[in-house]
């Protein structure tokens, strides 16, 4: 039986069209670094996305996965990328406060309910608007993995109201949000890379730190802080970085491979992480720590006492980023 022309004409442009698509794609490895343990949902999403490129690429594209700071740590990291040394990266958008400071606005306390609102915030228009900011400095964003709701841990007492940060040392990101928010509960806010948070810790160096409560199971932190509590003052999402200089020297089929790639280990991640986080807080008594949680009343006070910092930020950022930061932050509290 003989096919109809039209058939063979559009098989024949399929054929074409993949045989095209597979000359675009070109051997590569990809160096993706991050700063947590090989344990910790964020190398879970690596590995799906290492996965996914593989699948797509036809082996062509190999993704290898540095963690625990082996690339150095996040700032480090973040210089190689721009630079151009680096392939990709995940961190937090602290680091990235210092190349477009706006990215600050994720690090205002207390800004979202839950974990939905997050993502509505980073995945519409102002993710993508910061984005394009980011684009101009030498990165690429493809994606938002979740990291979680972060939580101050320390080894000298619970921390149940605002006064219970009273003089204690805490690590922080080194970012500005972060150092003006403990400073105003009148915390010794200590910016340090992750990378020698623990030694520090153990020598107590500093008293306490605060991150996710995955990222505290799976650093050990259980080992060298005996209260962990569940302040929830800040929620950390991971962008999904890709040097530009590497970006703009792959074949638009490599560059929609790995956009889609990133996507899609973005949702399973996000899942991953969240499902983590729900055990961690089991895992974290079992290992001997003290866990308490904030009754809503003295949350209240937190949120109340750190208005001034969204205040003193938001004057020195883009007047249009703010806008838009507001306007989003009324649409997503709705989710």
């Amino acid at each position: 039986m003989k096919l109809p022309l039209t058939l063979i004409v559009a098989a024949a442009a399929l054929l074409a069209g993949g045989a095209a698509m597979a000359q675009d794609i070109q051997e590569r490895t990809i160096r993706f670094g991050h700063l947590n343990n090989t344990d910790h949902p964020t190398s879970t999403g690596v590995k799906k996305f290492a996965e996914l490129v593989a699948a797509r690429s036809g082996g062509k594209i190999k993704v290898q996965e540095y963690p625990s700071s082996q690339l150095g740590n996040e700032l480090q990291q973040q210089a190689a990328l721009q630079g151009g040394v680096q392939e990709m990266l995940v961190a937090s958008t602290t680091s990235l406060a210092g190349v477009v400071k706006e990215f600050g606005v994720f690090d205002f306390p207390f800004l979202f309910g839950n974990a939905r609102q997050a993502d509505a915030m980073v995945d519409g228009p102002l993710g993508k608007l910061l984005g394009g900011k980011l684009a101009e400095k030498g990165v690429v964003v493809l994606g938002f993995f979740d990291l979680g709701f972060r939580n101050v841990t320390n080894g000298k007492r619970p921390v149940t109201k605002p006064e219970d940060l009273d003089g204690l040392k805490l690590r922080v990101i080194p970012n500005p949000v972060f150092l003006e928010t403990f400073k105003t509960f009148k915390a010794n806010p200590i910016p340090m890379p992750f990378a020698e948070l623990y030694g520090a810790l153990e020598n107590k160096t500093v008293d306490g730190q605060e991150n996710p409560f995955s990222v505290i199971l799976s650093s050990k932190f259980y080992e060298v802080n005996k209260y962990v509590s569940a302040t929830n003052h800040v929620y950390a999402t991971n962008p999904v970085q890709i040097s530009k200089r590497f970006w703009d020297k792959l074949s638009p089929a490599e560059q929609k491979l790995l956009q889609d790639a990133a996507i899609e280990a973005q949702n399973y991640q996000r899942v991953v992480s969240r499902e983590a986080a729900a055990k961690a807080v089991g895992e974290l008594k079992a290992k001997g720590m003290l866990y308490n949680e904030i009754a809503p009343a003295e949350l209240e006070r937190m949120r109340t006492a750190v208005r001034p910092v969204y205040d003193k930020f938001a004057a020195a950022y883009d007047p249009a980023v703010m806008s838009l930061f507001k306007s989003e932050l009324e649409r997503v509290s709705k989710f």
